[in-house]
């Protein structure tokens, strides 16, 4: 776990935190078996991962991660660091519609 959030992930959890996302409650640094997850709600099963540039080179790695996320039931939605940076209303739209349209 780290103490020191990436600017995307600041950004992001400022908009995550406290409900301010369609009332959905979403935990920081939340862990799942050995792996802790960025951002989650327990609600929706939904976990969101802010990728920076090491994750350029350990695509399999993430592949297996959410491979086993969503074995358990868990969806993982994936968005680099500088999306968030440049586009935060578009990140929140779609993080929004999945937690909406989620059963």
């Amino acid at each position: 776990m780290r103490n020191n959030l990436t600017p995307g992930e600041r950004l992001l959890w400022e908009r995550l935190k406290s409900r301010q996302l369609a009332g959905y409650k979403f935990r920081y640094q939340h862990p799942i078996y050995h792996y802790i997850l960025d951002f989650y709600c327990d609600e929706k099963l939904l976990a969101i991962e802010v990728d920076g540039n090491v994750h350029k080179e350990r695509k399999d790695y993430d592949e297996y991660r959410d491979d086993f996320m969503k074995s358990l039931g868990i969806q993982t939605m994936r968005f680099d660091n500088d999306e968030i940076m440049n586009n935060i209303d578009t990140v929140l739209d779609m993080i929004k519609k999945e937690l909406l349209e989620k059963a």
